[in-house]
């Protein structure tokens, strides 16, 4: 991915910086399912590799979508929370995600994705000012480790 190109186009521009489809997920992973380690994010249903998930979590960061702590200075403590830029993404998702729900038998969805699109669909501001405000609270906590 090449960050730093001018580009002329805002939608050019947000297909260089979001157009893959981990950094999405990372970013859904992050700020709906509340994931903060490397081993959480490699626990997802879609298995993405070891070092296309280090590649993409470094890009994330580069661009200030995301931010890395180390609450106890190890490597095993480090987290990563989503920043301002990458909280701002939520409406894509959910824009991605209504596009197609409809198109996916809910008998292979799990309890939690059957919620999320109940929820979702029901009241779709409403899911996203609370999953918003759920984000960062946790986010704050993590912090504060």
């Amino acid at each position: 991915m090449n960050a730093s190109k001018i580009y002329t186009c805002a939608i050019a521009r947000s297909v260089n910086l979001l157009g893959d489809k981990w950094s999405l997920l990372i970013l859904r992973d992050i700020i709906l399912h509340k994931k903060s380690r490397f081993k959480e994010f490699r626990s997802s249903k879609e298995k993405i590799a070891t070092n296309i998930l280090t590649n993409r979590l470094s890009f994330l960061l580069k661009e200030g979508f995301i931010e890395k702590i180390t609450p106890l200075g190890t490597k095993k403590s480090t987290r990563y929370i989503a920043l301002d830029k990458g909280i701002s993404t939520i409406p894509i998702i959910i824009e991605m995600y209504l596009f197609s729900i409809h198109s996916i038998e809910e008998s292979i969805l799990d309890e939690s994705q059957v919620t999320i699109k109940v929820a979702l669909i029901g009241n779709r501001k409403a899911f996203e000012a609370k999953r918003i405000e759920e984000y960062l609270d946790f986010a704050k906590e993590l912090r504060a480790l």
